[in-house]
């Protein structure tokens, strides 16, 4: 299976431009670039898609330039429905600063990473009007799928010039850099065919690229996203334990088609596991393949392993076993309450709203139903003490089956 067969057989070929691409890619050691606006100061689990497929390319011996725009950050791509909101040059400079060392750690160093604010921040207006403009008619920017959205809400200029600050990055990157191809989500086609016209017009010379699908859950919701929120690939704003959570529970219809387009794993590897998970989906196998593949790469196998130990410690119930810093991320969206002397464990159930009541909380205690700590609790005299706490300071309570309460000794 050659390259491009492979990037088919995953899943990671949309659209193509360029006759010959697939023999450059094939036989030829090529530059190319892939590029994203720092809207945020991570880059989240959409993204990863195209960062997987251009360390694919990496691993193929081609080389990657990722672009941090710097200049059309300070514009923003055109949405669908409504403008997007500018953000400060001091936001955009901080956001750049996190993704930079994002994709670098991604790349293990070996990515060149570029920011086109460098080309543009000395380009005059009316040069850019000159070279880029002037090659670029408005009957083929209406033509745009993105602007004939927009054309009836209404589109400022800025945005709609925005396409032409992406095709010249094409064209600068083509002549200063070699790089004759852009590899990018199929939503950034019109920029793309923009920037090869730009090439051609211009300079007589052929440009290629391709687009990869639009990555989406069975519900087609963009994958990576948890009621509106994404998932960053920055560990501190998303924890692996949380991107375990999330992986492991995946469709099962979709689960195979994510471990092509994510992971490393080989054909057959993934066929393997495509037939454990048809014949015994209870096991996992291939949800667990996905985690471990994402997050490995991602945040190491340390990361990995916490993630699975954390996991299966909530699942048994064996929370004596958490370290503070478990306890923080396994329940990091749970809000503590604060228990600031020693006190008994029906007054400290009714204390931290566990319970509505002093009987209620007697009678869930009586009923084995609160466990402190892993530890199921059937004595009413219990005291809750420092003794008992977690590192001295945490207490995870249990109600029932599912229900979980965090108490911090201060």
């Amino acid at each position: 299976m050659t390259l491009f067969e492979e990037l088919e057989w995953r899943g990671l070929i949309k659209d193509v431009a360029g006759e010959d691409i697939k023999d450059k890619l094939d036989n030829e050691k090529i530059t190319f670039y892939w590029g994203t606006d720092p809207t945020a100061d991570s880059l989240h689990l959409g993204h990863y898609s195209s960062l997987v497929t251009a360390k694919r390319l990496a691993r193929a011996g081609h080389h990657p330039i990722l672009l941090c725009g710097g200049a059309t950050g300070l514009i923003g791509d055109p949405r669908p429905t409504a403008e997007r909101e500018m953000i400060t040059k001091e936001k955009l400079a901080e956001n750049l600063a996190g993704i930079k060392m994002q994709v670098s750690e991604i790349f293990d160093g070996k990515a060149e990473v570029v920011n086109n604010y460098d080309w543009f921040k000395g380009y005059e207006y009316t040069d850019v009007l000159r070279d880029v403009g002037k090659y670029i008619t408005i009957n083929y920017m209406l033509d745009k799928d993105i602007i004939k959205r927009r054309l009836e809400t209404g589109i400022t200029f800025a945005e709609f010039a925005y396409m032409i600050i992406q095709g010249y990055d094409f064209l600068w990157l083509y002549e200063n850099k070699n790089c004759i191809m852009q590899v990018e989500g199929s939503d950034q086609w019109g920029n793309i065919t923009t920037g090869i016209d730009l090439i051609k017009k211009k300079l007589g010379k052929e440009a290629y690229a391709f687009t990869m699908p639009l990555v989406l859950d069975k519900y087609g919701n963009k994958f990576g996203k948890s009621e509106g929120n994404a998932l960053w690939l920055d560990e501190n704003k998303t924890s692996s334990y949380e991107l375990y959570q999330y992986l492991i529970n995946v469709d099962d219809e979709m689960v195979i088609d994510y471990l092509k387009i994510f992971t490393f794993l080989s054909v057959d590897e993934i066929k393997e596991l495509d037939v454990k998970n048809k014949e015994h989906p209870e096991l996992r196998e291939a949800h667990k393949a996905l985690a471990r593949e994402i997050i490995t790469d991602l945040h190491g196998e340390e990361s990995y392993l916490d993630a699975v130990k954390i996991s299966e410690c909530l699942f048994s119930g064996d929370i004596k076993s958490f370290t503070g810093k478990d306890i923080e991320i396994a329940f990091k969206g749970l809000i503590p309450f604060t228990i600031n002397e020693d006190v008994n464990i029906v007054d400290f159930l009714v204390n931290g709203k566990i319970c509505s009541s002093k009987r209620e909380a007697r009678e869930f205690v009586s009923n084995s139903s609160i466990t402190i700590n892993g530890e199921k609790i059937t004595d009413l005299e219990y005291t809750i003490s420092k003794d008992v706490c977690i590192d001295s300071k945490y207490v995870v309570v249990r109600r029932g089956k599912k229900k979980y309460y965090i108490g911090i000794y201060e």
